[in-house]
């Protein structure tokens, strides 16, 4: 675990400091609505991490929307046409920032909602559900399967809860973590969660950091390994349920669940997000950010920033709220 805490340093080290000093330059004052125009589309150009995975043409999208910038247009008006542009690239780790709007692409709307708190407490956990820090938590199927929900990787994960959780826990014939909604937070969390499902050191994915002005100019990939925990590890089979909405560090979650043998996940596509993101502040004092890394698969690919796939595809149905769907296919996968 100290490694893994070691490698997390020097990763947000490397996104805080150096990232922040190399690729970002120093603020300028201007408030001429092509000067600014020209900066965002310029440091996008030469430091944003997926133009090729997501095939964007960002020359073309220049011209576009450079058409739509002239002298003397209101403030509103060039945050919306610098907010589309950066939508182009359909990454929610891209925004724009004034201080009256912020700009985003949503791509959780891509699909269709796939979690409903109600329908899960009413028909599985019942209100005696447990919370222990960030964690809900029950019992289900017949006290044969462990459940634990988390909404966030936002807030701190300590060993206190997760001791408690998973010795409750450690009878039963399988553990579902919910992570559909989960938008993500700090990337920490998810290593000391993992650290619970492994055995042995495992490497879990790949990372590499825009490193100049060409879009293919990255640092050499490196390895991000889970260590087990000397705490309570959970060894029975894992389902981790995703969506759309499971984004960030959810969605790196999801990937890393990939190298885990007795872990499946089951949902929808996750809705991506694994690039981390920095930025600065445009000439008129307006704050942008986007993604300047590439995290990869175990076989270095960047596949997944769009999406981590499920290995089984679930669908939850509105017209039928006395069950969730994605949560019965768990259950039945764990209890085969």
């Amino acid at each position: 675990m100290i490694k893994t805490l070691q490698l997390l340093s020097v990763f947000t080290f490397l996104l805080m400091t150096s990232c922040e000093k190399v690729l970002f330059q120093e603020d300028v004052t201007s408030s001429n609505p092509n000067e600014n125009f020209e900066y965002l589309w310029n440091e996008c150009n030469e430091k944003y991490s997926y133009f090729s995975l997501k095939e964007v043409d960002w020359s073309k999208v220049k011209n576009e929307y450079s058409n739509k910038v002239y002298v003397g247009m209101s403030d509103d008006s060039l945050f919306n046409v610098l907010g589309g542009m950066l939508k182009e690239l359909k990454d929610d780790h891209v925004n724009l920032v004034s201080n009256f709007s912020t700009s985003f692409y949503g791509v959780e709307y891509r699909g269709q909602d796939n979690f409903n708190w109600r329908v899960l407490v009413d028909n599985y956990l019942t209100t005696d559900f447990q919370i222990s820090g960030p964690f809900t938590h029950n019992f289900i199927a017949n006290n044969e399967v462990g459940y634990i929900r988390l909404s966030s990787f936002a807030n701190s994960i300590d060993s206190e809860n997760l001791n408690f959780m998973l010795d409750r826990y450690k009878n039963t014939k399988g553990l579902i973590l919910d992570l559909r909604s989960n938008g993500g937070g700090a990337i920490a969390n998810v290593f000391t969660l993992l650290s619970r499902f492994v055995e042995s050191e495992t490497i879990v994915f790949y990372s590499k950091i825009k490193s100049g002005p060409g879009h293919e100019e990255f640092t050499d990939p490196s390895a991000a390994k889970v260590h087990p925990s000397s705490n309570i590890r959970y060894t029975s089979d894992i389902v981790v349920l995703t969506d759309r909405g499971t984004y960030s560090s959810g969605s790196l979650m999801a990937l890393a669940t990939k190298a885990l043998p007795n872990v499946t996940l089951i949902g929808d596509t996750t809705g991506g997000g694994l690039g981390m993101p920095n930025g600065g502040q445009l000439p008129n004092g307006w704050r942008y950010r986007f993604s300047i890394t590439q995290t990869l698969t175990t076989d270095k690919r960047p596949d997944f920033e769009n999406g981590v796939p499920p290995d089984i595809k679930a669908q939850f149905d509105w017209s039928d709220l006395s069950k969730d769907e994605i949560l019965d296919r768990a259950i039945t996968e764990l209890l085969l």
